[in-house]
């Protein structure tokens, strides 16, 4: 699986404003992410304060994310 930059239109179902997991601020976009089987990893980074973080959202057979 392959590491994708985000080039994406802003009607794309991408997770947006995540607080930040350090300072609580709110991250536009991801700046990264990867499909894998029923998950995508998404890398998180902070402008406030530096921080960065990975969240996965996991997926039944249906391709609902339960959990992030």
């Amino acid at each position: 699986m392959a590491a994708v930059r985000l080039h994406y239109s802003h009607n794309e179902n991408l997770p947006h404003e995540n607080p930040c997991a350090q300072c609580g601020k709110p991250i536009a976009a991801p700046e990264w992410f990867e499909n894998g089987p029923r998950r995508t990893s998404y890398l998180w980074r902070c402008h406030a304060c530096g921080y960065r973080f990975e969240a996965v959202a996991f997926f039944d057979s249906g391709e609902d994310a339960i959990a992030a």
